[in-house]
């Protein structure tokens, strides 16, 4: 095990290059008497608060390091209880008893389109408990665009069941196969689906309306809803029941409905009440290695080098997550909101941070509102928010990063 080294003393040793380009950019480092905090949160999880300055201001900036070989500690997955829901970090983080947490993947939380509701649901892939949870969906329908050069749409943060954490890809592979024919499945409890596709929805979606699947296209979120779709519920191997339209409400666990739209709802129509058929999927990624929790995430640096690409114009407050020595370490950061003299930090400032802690790779989340991280209070138990929120409120997100330490 190794003992963690405070973050603000690795950023007042290190200077933090801002961006990611060949121009030269100031360096930023925890200045002498800057309201540096540090707090033991539980065996092998410390928290640390500290102020770096940037030239578009001073920013407040909330670590979390985490070791995950020390026994006892292990990061997970914050889920609300179904794709299309929302709890506060702070909230699910007590339920589930961590001892840290921040928020995770971008999502759904406005809508364009007249008399279809926003689902709350993740844009990012997923995997709960080493089994696929949701799909990623088409990167024009994605909240929360910014991103690196060569970053997609399948982009994901993760532990593996080997208990490293990495940064990978997800790419969906599923199919519906019936006595006539096999369909490609293109979605898996997406608040979007791709055009021309089918998307399967489970028990883990939630009972939120499956209408937002069929609007906008791959290139264009505001697109206007198609009326071309078909719904068939899959129950106990065989087609149970067929819909022109997409449905609400829970959908039992042992169901799965598919929701075709365009050249998908045409290959739906032809399967009608009674016919055989078996769904299956997966999320594969690029190691041999599976996850045991997965949430999308854009990547900022990689083998220890901030990328390209990266915005040195726009502070805002930023969520990420940071991995070292061979995937056994974490860094979990957010920053303060937009309250207050915090500035944020721009994507070049927020990897250059990162970069100074000692992160070999890292991502970054949801910023803006849903900039959250929380630990416990040793003495009783509870959730704590340490940075200063957006408005002062706590926005409910669709899932998080949490740390958990076995007490001993």
């Amino acid at each position: 095990m190794r003992s963690v080294t405070s973050a603000a003393a690795a950023l007042a040793l290190v200077p933090v290059a801002l961006g990611s380009g060949s121009t030269a950019h100031p360096a930023v480092a925890a200045p002498a008497g800057s309201a540096v905090v540090r707090e033991q949160v539980a065996p092998g999880v410390v928290y640390e608060a500290f102020t770096v300055p940037t030239p578009q201001g001073s920013a407040r900036v909330h670590v979390v390091t985490a070791d995950l070989e020390r026994p006892g500690v292990v990061a997970d997955l914050l889920y609300p209880g179904a794709v299309a829901a929302r709890k506060t970090v702070s909230r699910m983080g007590e339920e589930a008893g961590a001892a840290a947490a921040i928020n995770g993947d971008f999502f759904n939380i406005t809508e364009e389109h007249p008399g279809v509701q926003a689902t709350g649901a993740a844009s990012g892939p997923s995997v709960l408990n080493g089994r696929p949870l949701k799909g990623a969906v088409p990167e024009g329908q994605r909240f929360g665009r910014t991103r690196p050069l060569g970053g997609t749409d399948e982009d994901v943060f993760g532990v593996g069941v080997d208990g490293r954490a990495r940064m990978d890809r997800l790419v969906l592979h599923g199919h519906i196969r019936t006595p006539q024919s096999e369909l490609v499945l293109g979605g898996l409890n997406q608040y979007a689906l791709p055009v021309d596709s089918i998307g399967a929805f489970t028990s883990q979606w939630g009972e939120v309306s499956r209408a937002r699947a069929a609007c906008g296209t791959d290139d264009d979120r505001a697109a206007p809803c198609t009326g071309d779709t078909y719904e068939v519920t899959v129950r106990h191997g065989r087609i149970a029941t067929v819909s022109d339209a997409p449905g609400t409400g829970p959908i039992d666990p042992d169901t799965t409905v598919l929701l075709g739209r365009e050249a998908g709802a045409r290959a739906l129509r032809g399967l009608a009440p009674g016919t055989p058929a078996a769904v299956d999927y997966r999320l594969a990624s690029g190691s041999p290695v599976p996850f045991a929790f997965a949430l999308g995430a854009y990547p900022l640096i990689r083998d220890h080098r901030l990328l390209p690409g990266l915005d040195d114009v726009t502070a805002e407050p930023r969520t990420a997550i940071g991995i070292g020595h061979g995937g056994h370490t974490l860094w979990l950061l957010s920053t303060d909101g937009r309250v207050g003299t915090s500035s944020g930090l721009t994507l070049g400032a927020l990897a250059g941070v990162l970069h100074s802690l000692g992160c070999a790779e890292a991502s970054y989340l949801d910023g803006g509102g849903s900039a959250t991280i929380a630990t416990r209070a040793p003495a009783t138990g509870r959730a704590v928010v340490r940075n200063n929120l957006h408005h002062d409120q706590e926005r409910p997100v669709p899932n998080g990063i949490a740390v958990f330490s076995a007490r001993r």
